[in-house]
């Protein structure tokens, strides 16, 4: 047993669940009973209530997320821990259980990747090697085939145009629709900071305004 591990069993674990199906998050909670030590588990079903509750409690030990929110990206959410709280480690467990999608979860600051196939031992297990500081992804053979069409990943479009990571999260939560406003109040910026992020990927894209911008990352394959 890791040191870590040994202090985590000897105070209350707090793991916030983020899922929009009930019963599926409710059976995660059921299977993360069995982790052997004492639990307390918070739920979300979008990712605004996830960022609401953290910003409240902040002191989660664990959060499990999956990528297909109703209200924006898992991606864009996990960026967003990352950035605001990243002290937390965060476990993607999703059916998108493609390589790209494991390689990009990665990237954006995920402490691990489980596919929904998973059995409750195995999960159990997952989560505890992430307690103690490990990183935990699928197997090349559980993945499943990506589908084409194959959409280009944000990163390589970030790079061909030459963007840094804070613009690059900025840029995907435009990709979304959001409002100045509402990505400052995600990304935890101020408004004017997030101007000056825009006004830096129109001109790496080359464009006048916002829908212009839409349209060439949509050109792209970056799509909301």
């Amino acid at each position: 047993m890791s040191l870590r591990w040994a202090l985590h069993s000897m105070k209350e674990c707090r793991i916030l669940v983020i899922e929009d199906h009930a019963l599926v998050r409710e059976a995660m909670v059921r299977a993360l009973d069995r982790l052997g030590m004492q639990c307390s588990f918070a739920q979300a079903s979008c990712g605004q209530e996830a960022l609401a509750i953290v910003e409240a409690q902040k002191d989660f030990d664990l959060v499990l997320v999956d990528l297909m929110l109703p209200d924006m990206s898992g991606f864009s959410l996990l960026s967003v821990l990352a950035h605001r709280f990243p002290a937390i480690p965060v476990i993607v467990v999703s059916a998108l259980a493609d390589e790209a999608s494991v390689k990009r979860a990665l990237k954006a600051g995920a402490s691990g990747f489980l596919p929904k196939t998973l059995s409750t031992e195995q999960l159990v297990g997952a989560v505890q090697t992430v307690l103690n500081g490990g990183v935990v992804t699928p197997e090349l053979s559980e993945m499943s085939p990506q589908r084409l069409p194959r959409k280009r990943s944000v990163e390589s479009i970030s790079e061909q145009f030459g963007l840094t990571a804070a613009q690059t999260r900025v840029m995907e939560l435009m990709v979304e629709g959001r409002t100045n406003r509402e990505i400052a109040e995600l990304l935890g910026l101020a408004e004017g900071t997030v101007k000056v992020h825009c006004s830096a990927i129109l001109r790496a894209l080359g464009v006048a305004n916002r829908a212009q911008a839409l349209v060439v990352l949509a050109r792209q394959g970056l799509r909301g």
